[in-house]
């Protein structure tokens, strides 16, 4: 199937009609995801935007229910976002991050009603990326620029049009409805040249680095590699897989409700016990936590690396910290296993 890009507006309205429909949006410099109310006010070829697509599906501070105790009892309501969405001009490594996501909100122990009711009921469209940037690194982490992990659609930009790709049963309906003509031999042998074509230029070697950090907690590189981090927690909260939270009750006499807010593990808070006690006392240990879970806990419990290479981290720290050298200062260090 194919697509005109001249088309993309009304094909966006019509969809406004009858679901939510969030798109990459203009602010300022840079791109966002919002909720839009016109196919015009989307901008597809921004690149990556700023923040990732999770705040869709896992918003910064939510209300998780609120109650109101009265002599006749408690009152609950916890209202859950059930309505109908369509995220479109998802970039791969966005996609793919959600599928990460879920392993941490629908487990064997823990199912989250509010994430998973909004990734049920969510289409996402993706867009993939015919000129990588110069931080990104999803090659490296099991993505791509075209990966396809975690979509329903993929849109491949020929130039004046897009390839549409169906991934899923939901995607493929989405575009059977929307009436997309039929790509024809050439459309196709387009698309592939240009995911042929696609190269990302930095790549980074993760062989040995789950088990160089398996022994390594001890390893003297973490007294020097922690150094330039101001621990500000910009590259957790742009993080599109970085999932720590703070759970906080809100209350006013006997009404109230209860808000979950992003966090950090940058932060010293987020570990301090109410005994004044503080596992992760100093940056030290608190980035040291932060790349242990990424490349090596995260890969313990769900065989899966928790970084998708979108360069977020690396294109927005304010002292220009790269996790692809720290990584390699890490693989080429010796490991020391004495405490």
């Amino acid at each position: 199937m194919i697509v005109s890009k001249k088309e993309i507006p009304s094909f966006l309205d019509k969809l406004i009609s009858d679901y939510q429909v969030f798109a990459p949006v203009q602010k300022g410099s840079y791109t966002l995801f919002k909720q839009i109310c016109s196919g015009t006010d989307a901008v597809l070829d921004g690149g990556i935007t700023k923040l990732p697509v999770k705040e869709i599906f896992f918003p910064q501070s939510e209300k998780l229910f609120s109650y109101n105790v009265t002599n006749e009892g408690a009152k609950l309501e916890a209202p859950v976002d059930d309505r109908k969405k369509v995220v479109f001009g998802v970039r791969p490594c966005d996609a793919r991050s959600l599928t990460l996501l879920d392993n941490v909100f629908n487990n064997d122990k823990y199912q989250d009603p509010y994430y998973l009711t909004r990734r049920n009921n969510t289409i996402l469209v993706g867009i993939g990326c015919n000129s990588p940037a110069s931080t990104c690194f999803c090659t490296s982490v099991n993505g791509g620029p075209f990966d396809t992990k975690g979509l329903d659609l993929l849109l491949v930009d020929t130039g004046d049009a897009y390839v549409v790709e169906p991934v899923s049963d939901k995607g493929k309906e989405l575009a059977e409805k929307a009436g997309f003509a039929a790509a024809s031999d050439a459309d196709k042998a387009a698309a592939a040249k240009v995911k042929e074509e696609a190269v990302v230029s930095c790549r980074v070697n993760t062989d040995g680095l789950k088990a160089k950090l398996d022994v390594n907690f001890y390893d003297p590189i973490w007294d020097r590699i922690h150094e330039k981090c101001l621990g500000c927690g910009a590259c957790t909260y742009l993080c599109p897989t970085c999932h720590c939270f703070d759970i906080v009750d809100d209350a006013v006499d006997c009404n109230g409700c209860r808000v979950r807010n992003w966090d950090s593990c940058a932060f010293p808070l987020f570990t301090l016990h109410g005994s004044g006690h503080n596992p992760r006392s100093t940056n030290k240990e608190r980035y040291r936590n932060r790349i242990m879970h990424k490349f090596k806990y995260f890969v313990d419990n769900f065989n899966e690396i928790a970084c998708v290479g979108c360069g977020r981290c690396i294109k927005n720290c304010p002292v220009n910290m790269d996790i692809r050298v720290v990584l390699e200062d890490i693989r080429g260090s010796e490991a020391r296993l004495d405490s």
